[in-house]
């Protein structure tokens, strides 16, 4: 009986209610699915290791077309194989568009990075964590040809300390955790990783951070950070001047956020250069 049901079913055309015409002459400009999570395995230098990302998937609906298909971004989801990366992305949001007969879209993916470093001193292992973020954004030019801008954003937590406070101080300086976010349009075949914006971040603060510290480790975090004072202003400048001469970014924006230890209230700024 069963089985006379699914042939019954299957030889039956059933109506295609999204696919219909929708008479009131407005066209959308995105609908899609967001917030649905998914596993996926990230490439690092230390090889490749799974994580959890959260996906927002969307396309321009016409306005003669009723809906979209809301499960074929799901499906495309399902058939994602092998490590994520630049080119994952790209080929996912060309692929598509066709797969939801649609002229544009975007996919967007959010996921924490993982990075094994080791302490300064004493070389102990831990693992430390980074917001990421990919957006692929794709356009059909012409028949069948599919154009991907590509954008990348890093958030990377730093250590700062004052200079003002270091120059106006007889002994000590006051220190405070930052957050450096860099957002960067790639060229859709660009290879440029994650972790090369996570240590140009690191590299520019007054100390980069680490999960595990000894207290050897931290006797050198406490002075290489007094030795490398910098403003929030500071920050997004040189992070900044690391990035715009790199032929794979097309534009980028900078910002830093000093969570401070002696005010109420944060200190930022950002830099955005085309």
């Amino acid at each position: 009986m069963n089985d006379l049901n699914t042939s019954f079913l299957s030889s039956k055309a059933l109506p295609d209610v999204q696919g219909s015409d929708d008479a009131r002459s407005l066209a959308i400009e995105r609908v899609g699915i967001r917030g649905i999570k998914h596993p996926i395995h990230v490439q690092s230098k230390h090889g490749s290791f799974p994580t959890i990302a959260r996906f927002e998937m969307d396309v321009a609906l016409p306005a003669d077309q009723k809906g979209t298909h809301m499960s074929r971004f799901v499906e495309l989801l399902q058939e994602q194989q092998g490590t994520f990366d630049n080119q994952a992305i790209v080929g996912m949001a060309k692929n598509m568009l066709p797969l939801l007969q649609a002229k544009q879209g975007r996919i967007q993916v959010q996921y924490t990075h993982f990075v094994k470093k080791s302490a300064p001193i004493s070389a102990v292992e831990s693992w430390m964590d980074y917001d990421v973020t990919y957006l692929a954004e794709a356009k059909e030019v012409f028949d069948q040809v599919v154009e991907v801008d590509l954008y990348l954003k890093a958030t990377v937590p730093v250590m700062s300390l004052c200079p003002c406070s270091k120059e106006i101080s007889e002994y000590g300086a006051h220190n405070l955790r930052s957050h450096v976010t860099i957002l960067v349009k790639l060229d859709a075949d660009a290879n440029l990783g994650v972790e090369e914006l996570l240590r140009i971040a690191e590299t520019e603060a007054s100390s980069e951070l680490w999960a595990i510290l000894k207290r050897p480790d931290e006797k050198w975090v406490t002075e290489h950070a007094y030795e490398n004072p910098k403003f929030v202003e500071d920050l997004v400048r040189d992070v900044a001047t690391r990035l715009k001469h790199d032929q794979r970014i097309l534009s980028l924006m900078v910002e830093a956020e000093n969570f401070e230890s002696i005010h109420n209230h944060s200190a930022f700024a950002r830099i955005s250069l085309p």
